[in-house]
């Protein structure tokens, strides 16, 4: 399978404008082969905490990427800020649209307390693996990188995880250092998909996207600009390298 991550600039707080730039990325996407396209994470609003963000699951952000799977006939993903089951508070969801109409859900585990996402977002119940054309693909969404844990429990049944972001700048460093440890510990291919530019609150995004092979090789980066990050992806590869390293099954908790 080829992944294709969008590292893309985003319009703060402005959906319309947003769908504008991203539908032809997309679109690049879908015509250099990839099969699964990526946004980043809070993709439609950039990473805002206003009150009122929140849109209704298959509320405007869902049916874009909806939309856009139909179109290209691919799976697209990204993250948004969704209201479910009547809550006043929006989850950070990754939605996963493809091109049959079928609609997958994650919901982001860690809100990042340390910018306050706790008091403005609910956290989801558990990770998320959905098998699309052969690889079994686990998301998560920026913060939850640092949470080694559950990247654990899910490797077993993952090929492929999957993490967007809206990373600062300022650090980096533990962006790029972390991606490449979940591929290598855990023995699975990685996409991190992050935005670049600068957002409503002044942080700034230095992108850094990239695809990383079960044994920690970067596949395809990023710098710092809007660009479409591409590789392919096999699920045999992952279990060759986890047939020749047995790593796993010394694993404790």
């Amino acid at each position: 399978m080829k992944v294709a991550a969008v590292q893309h600039d985003i319009v703060w707080e402005d959906r319309e404008a947003n769908y504008a730039r991203l539908a032809p990325q997309v679109a690049r996407a879908a015509a250099a082969g990839a099969e699964l396209v990526l946004l980043t994470e809070t993709f439609s609003t950039g990473f805002s905490m206003t009150p009122g963000i929140g849109e209704p699951e298959d509320g405007p952000s869902a049916a874009f990427l909806a939309a856009q799977a139909a179109e290209s006939g691919v799976w697209v993903g990204g993250s948004c800020p969704e209201i479910a089951d009547g809550e006043p508070l929006p989850y950070n969801s990754f939605v996963l649209a493809g091109p049959d109409g079928t609609t997958h859900r994650y919901r982001k585990l860690h809100p990042f307390s340390h910018g306050g996402e706790h008091e403005r977002f609910r956290a989801g119940e558990g990770p998320l693996t959905v098998t699309v054309g052969g690889v079994r693909i686990t998301p998560f969404i920026c913060y939850d990188l640092r949470f080694a844990d559950v990247f654990w429990r899910a490797a077993p049944d993952t090929d492929l995880y999957v993490v967007v972001a809206n990373w600062p700048a300022a650090r980096r460093l533990h962006w790029q250092t972390l991606l490449q440890a979940r591929a290598i510990e855990n023995q699975a291919y990685v996409v991190g998909c992050n935005r670049v530019g600068t957002a409503g609150d002044g942080t700034e995004h230095a992108g850094d996207s990239r695809i990383v092979s079960p044994m920690g090789e970067l596949l395809a980066t990023a710098a710092g600009v809007e660009t479409i990050v591409l590789a392919d992806v096999d699920p045999a590869e992952v279990a060759a390298t986890r047939d020749r390293f047995r790593f796993l099954a010394d694993r404790r908790g």
